[in-house]
């Protein structure tokens, strides 16, 4: 596994106002581990994370397995081995209101779950606030917390705190956590 996947904590930046969503992922020593440049107009999301902003080595591929995103499912491939890391399944309907998603193995077996906030703090969000009230959402594995993601509210960008420090037993791979939070933050700019 490569050394950017070592941390126990990432922050993650998008641009508010920029064309192209563009991703950079930082240590918690404020360095650029990560960075993702998403292809506009593409009827079924491929996005590509590299370990630097020249795109010089590419780490994950994120690809949704059907155009329609409503309930759709994103299998997480580690671009140096091609091998699968697993699955992130949005549950649809569930959805509309407040964020859950599923982490599947890479044999599609439901390892755990990702869940927006709280019910209210996720409907104010929706129906009035905007992105004025940042999210935050909770990792769980077998029932057991895992990581947290943390939205810190800023007016020019989006800042994701990703924490796996919760996971003492090491059971969440580091990589289909951290391409669960660029996937949110994708889904994120396209709803703002």
């Amino acid at each position: 596994m490569h050394q950017a996947f070592t941390r126990k904590t990432y922050t993650l930046q998008r641009k508010m106002l920029s064309i192209a969503n563009q991703y950079r992922i930082f240590n918690p020593e404020g360095n650029l581990v990560m960075y993702s440049k998403q292809k506009m107009f593409k009827l079924r999301e491929d996005i590509r994370i590299y370990q630097d902003e020249a795109m010089s080595r590419e780490l994950l591929v994120i690809k949704a397995q059907q155009v329609i995103d409503f309930a759709a499912s994103y299998q997480v491939i580690d671009a140096s081995s091609g091998a699968s890391v697993g699955f992130l399944r949005r549950k649809g309907f569930s959805s509309l209101v407040r964020d859950h998603w599923q982490l599947l193995t890479p044999s599609r077996e439901i390892l755990g779950k990702i869940e927006e906030d709280q019910l209210g703090k996720a409907l104010l969000r929706r129906l009035l606030l905007g992105s004025l009230l940042p999210q935050s959402y909770s990792v769980d594995i077998a029932g057991k917390p895992a990581a947290e993601f943390r939205q810190k509210f800023h007016l020019l960008r989006y800042e994701l705190v990703i924490d796996f420090s919760l996971d003492d037993q090491q059971v969440l791979d580091p990589r289909l956590g951290l391409a669960a939070a660029v996937l949110l933050a994708a889904i994120d700019g396209k709803q703002n």
